[in-house]
């Protein structure tokens, strides 16, 4: 099976949209934050995933490497998942703007607006059965425009005949310990159902 230098699996056709995606997205001026970034961090992992992980945009350090979640935050999120038992190598890692924002602001709604179209082909191409949102604006992204981490966190929703779970971005977690009993908690929902997903798999 062909890996992209990421080492995203890649299944077929789907992937090769996505990848044809990647290249465009490369290239986007649709807003103004490719002005003012270093390279565009598309998305990597499983091309093929039943979960994907979205997050709002990338930091200094994922701008630097064109990668998503390789920073402090992404390192605690490794850290997170391998306690949850899944393996980072099998899910699909995004951002809901490919762009890192200056000094590492909250995108604002333009900027979301313009690369929305990037992430729904994203979805529809990986195709996951489940999609995590992390923090508010994947959560309004995603998971309901008006929504507030803290009221709808833990909460599944079915949507686009997908089962979508919003908890806090690890960075939210940085900043506030006290929030990662609450995380650890909506990461067992997401590893009950993954699990369940993965054995109906097996049994094929």
């Amino acid at each position: 099976m062909q890996e992209d230098p990421g080492g995203s699996k890649l299944p077929g056709k789907p992937a090769e949209k996505l990848l044809q995606l990647q290249k465009e997205a490369a290239g986007c001026s649709l807003c103004e934050l490719r002005k003012t970034c270093s390279q565009v961090v598309f998305g990597e992992g499983n091309f093929s995933t039943r979960l994907m992980l979205v997050g709002e945009g990338p930091g200094a350090e994922e701008d630097r490497l064109g990668r998503p979640f390789v920073g402090r935050a992404g390192q605690l999120l490794d850290r997170i998942l391998a306690a949850a038992e899944i393996k980072r190598e099998d899910v699909y890692i995004t951002n809901v703007v490919k762009c890192r924002p200056p000094s590492n602001r909250l995108p604002l709604q333009p900027e979301v607006d313009a690369c929305y179209p990037y992430l729904r082909a994203q979805i529809e191409l990986v195709n996951p059965e489940i999609v995590l949102c992390l923090g508010a604006l994947a959560t309004r992204t995603l998971y309901d425009k008006n929504a507030a981490i803290t009221r709808v966190r833990g909460q599944w929703k079915e949507k686009d005949g997908r089962c979508i779970l919003a908890t806090f971005h690890p960075a939210a977690l940085l900043r506030d310990p006290s929030k990662k009993k609450f995380a650890w908690e909506d990461f067992k929902k997401i590893m009950a159902v993954y699990r369940n997903t993965q054995k109906e798999v097996a049994d094929e």
